[in-house]
């Protein structure tokens, strides 16, 4: 380590010495109500591992502020060593700094500029799908029940879909919330959508005879990421959307997922199902087949 970078992390330990720092913590934590489950704060132990350019007390502010952040930096940072910079109205974060008491630093998601390694993102996708393409499900889902709700994410949270109500009797719609983050380029809500529609269609959340969703054996979450990556892949590659998609497949097969339980049946049948629900697909589009008259032969 050289001498200024030794003197910088001596300077950054000192600004969270002391009594206001631990009250901060405190309040902070009692506050926003973080981390009262065991997954969470394994989570944030994860995060400030991770985050390895900021000081353990700044890793977890920003993780705090931006949940499912991946990186940031200030944004002479950006300049300097990505040729990026901050895009108009970009929110910045808040750290501790010994020059202080506070400095910004943005999110990835938050700057414009040259292209960045695509392995330094977390969800990456490319394809002829834009804003308005994507918000033009959002009613297709509300008619079935499905709440979209935009949320301000880090890089690394793409969506989630969860039961709300369930339905009383088969003629109702059990209500849905997906989570959508608002800071992904359509492409990549695009692949978060029809990713979180498959867990739904695949029974993962559980039966539903109005949506046509059976009752099944719910799998291993091993196996249910399996099989809503692979809905992913067939309806996302037929649209043209390029993603992560078939390196995920690959890692879960090279992890020695047993492929032999995946229920292909399934997972065609729901890659149909998204297709149609999204009205995406040729055959969404075609009526019933005309019956063939007797003047027509048999191959």
């Amino acid at each position: 380590m050289s001498d200024d970078a030794a003197d910088v992390q001596a300077r950054q330990e000192e600004v969270f010495k002391g009594e206001n720092v631990r009250l901060l913590l405190d309040q902070l934590l009692a506050d926003s109500r973080l981390y009262r489950h065991g997954k969470d704060y394994k989570a944030l132990l994860d995060f400030v591992v991770r985050l390895r350019n900021f000081a353990p007390f700044n890793a977890m502010l920003l993780q705090v502020q931006r949940p499912g952040l991946s990186y940031a930096a200030s944004a002479r940072d950006w300049r300097e060593r990505f040729g990026r910079g901050p895009k108009d109205g970009a929110r910045p974060l808040l750290i501790l700094w010994p020059f202080g008491p506070v400095a910004l630093v943005y999110d990835v998601m938050d700057t414009e500029g040259d292209p960045i390694p695509e392995d330094v993102a977390s969800f990456v996708a490319h394809g002829p799908m834009d804003q308005g393409s994507v918000r033009s499900f959002q009613p297709l889902l509300k008619k079935k029940g499905i709440d979209w709700i935009e949320v301000d994410a880090g890089d690394k949270r793409a969506g989630s879909i969860r039961v709300i109500k369930r339905a009383p009797n088969d003629e109702e719609f059990t209500q849905y919330r997906m989570h959508i983050n608002r800071n992904h380029e359509p492409a990549v809500q695009f692949v978060t959508l029809v990713h979180e529609l498959a867990h739904l269609f695949l029974g993962h959340l559980g039966a539903n005879k109005k949506l046509n969703v059976p009752q099944r054996h719910v799998p291993e979450h091993a196996h249910q990421e399996l099989e809503a990556e692979s809905v992913a892949f067939i309806v996302c590659e037929r649209q043209g959307v390029k993603s992560k998609s078939q390196t995920y497949l690959s890692n879960f097969v090279n992890a020695d997922t047993a492929v032999e339980q995946l229920d292909v049946y399934q997972v065609m049948r729901v890659a149909g199902q998204v297709e149609t629900l999204l009205r995406l697909a040729a055959h969404t589009n075609f009526g019933p087949l005309a019956r063939p008259t007797r003047d027509q032969g048999r191959n």
